[in-house]
């Protein structure tokens, strides 16, 4: 719950470097919680405001944590736009938040495993 609230305080930060732990904690919480409203909307028949909603709210944070992702592996945040080309892009962009850090700092600032 910390990598989801750690992420949600960053929301606007696209700047630095974020762990795989803290991408993939987010994803997951983020995941829980769009299921949770989703079930709760299907079973109380109110329509998609919930979840539009909160879909709505983590727009941001989820940006900006990918390019923080993005940025820990060594590419640019603008790797995110692989994502528009179908099927192929998508499957790049997981294998990108997928990969282990690099190792040393590099020109998006320290590495975090070092940090932490």
């Amino acid at each position: 719950m910390e990598w989801y609230l750690k992420v949600l305080k960053e929301y606007v930060g696209f700047s630095g470097r974020a762990r795989r732990k803290e991408y993939w904690m987010f994803i997951l919480f983020n995941a829980i919680v769009s299921l949770i409203l989703s079930v709760v909307e299907h079973y109380t028949g109110l329509p998609a405001i919930l979840s539009g909603l909160y879909s709505l709210a983590v727009l941001l944070p989820s940006l900006a944590v990918t390019f923080r992702r993005l940025h820990d592996t060594g590419r640019s945040g603008g790797w995110i736009f692989i994502a528009l080309i179908p099927i192929i892009g998508a499957i790049v962009l997981l294998i990108f938040t997928v990969m282990d850090s690099q190792p040393h700092d590099n020109q998006y600032g320290p590495n975090p495993k070092a940090t932490v």
